[in-house]
């Protein structure tokens, strides 16, 4: 992948990484394996007998002795001249990387590769084979080659990392992780006009000649490399090691921008969930590394596929507690800063935690993330199963959740102080409140695209509904036909509903905003409540006629201003749709019929009231006492005879009346106390 002039010299200094010790104290030919066991090809005897793994190697001790530590000591302390058995079951690298370990100490060549380099410098280190018992031991000589070597190279690199995938804690201790790391991350930083694009990316289409013919004349050498020629590479590593790298290359230096476009790819390579219609970035590594596993090892033909198809554990074969790993640590490395990666792949990713039951507190940093950039959600995206057995289908409260966090993020924007202390000559705030409004009303536009969508979920509560379609303020929506269909769907689905609940949720809907289909729409719609077909009547006359007014004026082309225009009953009608005529028609029927009934009702509630008084005061009557006393009696008859006697008195007085009498006098009546 990386080639440096520096890397065919070092190889060179070292053999072209062939080693042999200088000293040897049985001569052979070589080792010949027999039915699961090593044996030395030489005529004297072997006297002792490593047990690797499921390996058996029959050796001789001098040459072991002579250059491993740890040999030395079993020995010394099993103080027995006859001890001629020894089990290395945890030797790292296994029987492949002791068989090296043991030709070295024949002085037998043993060729250093990317692909053993790793095992056989941990072996090394295992069996003490250090500078103390003979000068160019196996540590030095492993040592010198990991350093010049491989850190000069970016495939040999990339190589030597995956390799130590199974060589855990011995490669993390003797820093080859780290090393490996860095060096790749220095050289993901580096310009790109210093790599040579024919070892870099996807493998070309057409076969690309070998290595060496290539480095002599290559046809590609004035391409330059695209920014994201090492995403190919850096996918095939195992998941802490992928962030080892990250890490490394975020301490260079490098834009957030690549660093998430890295991560998505290995995101879609190693969670093959991730991808809906499951094609993707991951399938096609997958694929190209099972057609180059066909060609044989040494057929490599640029990237590192052939390392991918070497490997038993592929993408597709990923357990769920390792794609819970996966999924945690790539949260966990995330550039912090917005845009970093695509709002989907984060909403994709927070799909999976859920599915997964990731730890919460990454969950919640994912679900701030989202927030982030809520507005370029899509409707697909947000659709995310609900997993805990909840009512619904989908997880509503998730969305809730997601829409309040964009909107503490949308105020603390706002709020910044950062933004408040820069001119506004420069138009800076204006553009910024322009941005965030913009972003509400696309936001605005998501919620009533999913408010339709889950709407039809029976199970969902009308409390749910409303406080998702409540959350956004009112001026993130300028036309509520978006949330109209949310609301004619959920009555569809909810036909159970009653009145009140009706009322109320249409009340969250403002019928001033509503076009003119959606206008007509709702005046025959038989499930909205009759006080909102009202509105809606009301609100649309009130847009005829001022469409009317505006385009009079128009046509007279005199005053520019606009006035509102009276308009007869005849006019309104004629600019009216026929259905929009019908369906006033019919609300204006039913309005009259209640007017009706509500009269008819008053009527009956008088006669009532009246009925109610007549059998008060006769209930009053048949209350009183009939009987009584004598005095009450006497004073009764006594009133009645002056009143008599007044009478007869008038009666008989003088015919001429006086002057005095003349004069009008104001009568008096007497009342009876009776």
């Amino acid at each position: 992948m990386w080639d440096s002039e520096n890397e065919s010299i070092a190889g060179r200094d070292y053999g072209n990484g062939a080693l042999s010790a200088d000293k040897q104290g049985v001569k052979t030919e070589g080792f010949e394996l027999r039915d699961q066991s090593w044996h030395v090809a030489t005529d004297i005897p072997s006297d002792l007998l490593v047990h690797v793994g499921e390996v058996n190697f029959h050796l001789h001790k001098y040459p072991l002795l002579s250059r491993s530590g740890k040999f030395n000591r079993l020995i010394y302390e099993a103080r027995n001249p006859d001890f001629s058995k020894v089990v290395l079951d945890d030797l790292p690298g296994g029987p492949e990387a002791f068989e090296l370990a043991a030709k070295f100490c024949y002085g037998i060549s043993v060729d250093l590769t990317a692909a053993n380099i790793s095992s056989l410098r941990c072996a090394a280190e295992y069996l003490e084979m250090t500078e103390d018992l003979e000068e160019g031991n196996l540590i030095f000589k492993t040592e010198a080659f990991l350093s010049y070597v491989v850190l000069s190279s970016w495939r040999d690199s990339i190589l030597v990392l995956k390799s130590c995938e199974k060589l855990s804690p011995w490669a993390e201790n003797l820093q080859i992780v780290r090393r490996c790391s860095e060096s790749i991350a220095w050289k993901a930083c580096a310009n790109p006009k210093g790599i040579r694009w024919a070892y870099t990316g996807k493998p070309p289409k057409v076969s690309s000649p070998k290595w060496n013919e290539m480095k002599e004349s290559s046809p590609s050498r004035a391409h330059q490399a695209p920014p994201d020629w090492w995403f190919e590479d850096v996918s095939i590593l195992r998941i802490d090691h992928f962030v080892r790298v990250v890490t490394a290359i975020k301490v260079k230096g490098m834009r957030f921008e690549l660093i998430g476009a890295a991560i998505m790819q290995y995101a879609t390579k190693w969670l093959p969930g991730l991808i809906r219609d499951g094609t993707g970035a991951g399938d096609e590594g997958s694929n190209g590394g099972n057609s180059n596993s066909s060609s044989g090892s040494n057929s490599w033909k640029g990237g590192l596929h052939m390392v991918v198809a070497e490997t038993k554990d592929e993408p597709s074969t990923v357990h769920a507690k390792d794609q819970r790993m996966i999924i945690e640590s790539i949260i966990s490395i995330i550039p912090p800063q917005k845009d970093s990666v695509t709002c989907s792949f984060l909403l994709r990713l927070l799909r999976m935690a859920n599915m997964l039951k990731v730890a919460p507190a990454l969950v919640t940093e994912l679900e701030k993330r989202v927030g982030m950039q809520f507005e370029q959600a899509t409707l697909a995206d947000l659709l995310i199963p609900s997993y805990n057995k909840s009512e619904t289908s989908y997880n509503v409260d998730l969305v809730q959740r997601l829409l309040e966090h964009f909107l503490v993020q949308e105020q603390m924007e706002g709020s910044s102080p950062s933004r408040q202390s820069f001119p506004e000559k420069h138009g800076y705030d204006s553009a910024q409140r322009v941005n965030g409004q913009n972003a509400k009303m696309r936001v605005a536009r998501l919620v009533d695209s999913y408010l339709t969508e889950v709407s039809r979920d029976r199970n969902l509560s009308l409390t749910k509904f409303q406080v998702l379609a409540e959350a956004l303020p009112e001026s993130a929506r300028t036309c509520d036909d978006g949330l109209y269909r949310a609301i004619d769907s959920y009555l569809k689905a909810h036909p159970t509903l009653t009145e009140h609940e009706r009322k109320r949720l249409c009340r969250i809907m403002d019928c001033q905003k509503l076009s003119i289909d959606a206008c007509m729409h709702a005046a025959q719609n038989e499930r909205l409540p009759l006080r909102v077909v009202v509105q809606v009547l009301f609100s649309e006359q009130v847009k005829i006629s001022n469409a009317l007014a505006s385009s009079s004026l128009k046509e007279a082309g005199g005053d520019t201003h606009y006035q509102p225009m009276a308009l007869n009953r005849k006019t309104l009608l004629e600019g009216t749709p026929q259905s929009f005529q019908e369906g006033w028609a019919a609300a204006k029927k039913d309005i009259n019929t209640l007017k009706f009934e509500l009269e008819s009702m008053k009527a009956k509630y008088l006669e009532l009231q009246n009925d109610m008084e007549v059998l008060q005061r006769q209930f009053d009557k048949m209350a009183k006492p009939k009987h009584g006393s004598a005095w009450s009696s006497g004073w009764k008859k006594l009133s009645k005879l002056t009143k008599m006697s007044n009478l007869e008195s008038q009666d008989i007085g003088p015919q001429v009346p006086s002057a005095d009498q003349t004069r009008k006098t104001p009568r008096r009546w007497r009342n009876s106390i009776s």
